[in-house]
């Protein structure tokens, strides 16, 4: 992205290594380990901010996909900013998310006429099909809820690496279609040694389906 959209030798790049977040907290304690893991990204932000810039200087935090929708650089800087060691002021240029990208490249639309969507993730399908909708839009799902709705009459429209050349998409009933998502999504992690996926789950209302004499 740097090399397509900057001249050489206008910028540097500075990393840091990511802290360790406790993966096997659960339930109750699952909202308190991600904090604390924000806590931690706040402190090496500030370090770099302090460290590496200028009074004068700009940087950017390069996010995948739209930093507005399930991604926590924005709270971060603002935990940065709340703890009063650094000053700066900052803009958000929004991303193309995986949401967008998803339909688009599965030639469909969010929603149905006059229907809500509703956008969550994988540990909240899993308690259950959000009620009141019948699109749901299901992110950071690393443990595929989508197998507990297998049996129900739904489609769902997946894809992973989106936007990517190692781009993969599956539609279709997810009856059908959720033994070939697994199949190709532990393929594909054994293969990258990571994923990012997202799905669209549609359930079939009996005005959707077609009519049969």
């Amino acid at each position: 992205m740097l090399d397509a959209h900057l001249p050489a030798g206008s910028y540097r790049v500075v990393e840091a290594r990511d802290p360790e977040r406790d993966r096997s907290a659960g339930g109750s304690a699952y909202s308190p380990a991600v904090g604390d893991w924000r806590s931690a990204r706040a402190g090496i932000y500030e370090r770099l901010i302090s460290g590496e810039l200028g009074e004068d200087g700009t940087g950017a935090f390069l996010v995948w996909g739209d930093p507005a929708l399930y991604d926590s650089t924005l709270g971060i800087l603002e935990e940065v900013l709340a703890r009063g060691a650094v000053e700066f002021t900052y803009d958000v240029v929004p991303g193309i998310s995986s949401v967008s990208a998803l339909v688009a490249r599965h030639r469909t639309g969010l929603n149905r006429v006059a229907r809500p969507v509703q956008i969550t993730t994988g540990r909240r399908l899993a308690e259950g099909f959000p009620a009141g909708v019948d699109d749901v839009v299901v992110m950071l799902d690393a443990h595929q809820a989508f197998r507990r709705y297998a049996e129900e009459d739904m489609d769902i429209y997946w894809g992973a690496y989106i936007g990517t050349p190692d781009e993969i998409l599956v539609s279709g009933p997810i009856a059908e279609a959720a033994p070939r998502i697994e199949r190709l999504r532990a393929e594909a992690r054994e293969r990258k040694g990571w994923i990012m996926d997202t799905y669209l789950l549609r359930r079939n209302a009996a005005e959707d389906r077609p009519v049969r004499d």
